[in-house]
């Protein structure tokens, strides 16, 4: 079991900046990838970025050149540093992380994903 905590959400101007911090606990050696997803009123949820445990990242095309994403292996921490935020960028901001599927003995686990509750962020015009 993996529990991801959310902080640093809040109400921004448009131009201006936050920066989110999940905090992982638990089975963490389980975990490689971990990132970030958001989901604006009445739309689905969807992909911000992604960082593996070797450094690998990647974006969504609305926030490159914009965000940032990064990962402290030794607090299990992944950060999301937002600049230049739009009104579009408005939403609820779920930390995720991703257990890879394994096998133990002869049964295979399929991979698995955890999710924290979320933060909102506001961005105002």
């Amino acid at each position: 079991q993996v529990n991801l905590v959310e902080s640093g959400g809040g109400l921004v101007q448009a131009g201006g900046s936050l920066r989110l911090s999940c905090a992982a606990s638990g089975s963490i050696f389980s975990i490689n990838a971990m990132g970030w997803y958001r989901q604006a009123p009445g739309k689905q949820r969807e992909l911000v970025a992604t960082i593996t445990r070797g450094g690998n990242r990647n974006y969504a095309d609305a926030v490159k050149g914009r965000f940032t994403i990064s990962r402290d292996n030794a607090k299990n921490t992944v950060y999301l540093q937002m600049n230049s935020l739009k009104p579009e960028d408005t939403g609820v901001y779920y930390c995720n992380a991703n257990r890879p599927g394994y096998y133990q003995g002869s049964s295979y686990y399929t991979e698995y994903d955890y999710w924290g509750q979320g933060t909102q962020v506001t961005v105002s015009s």
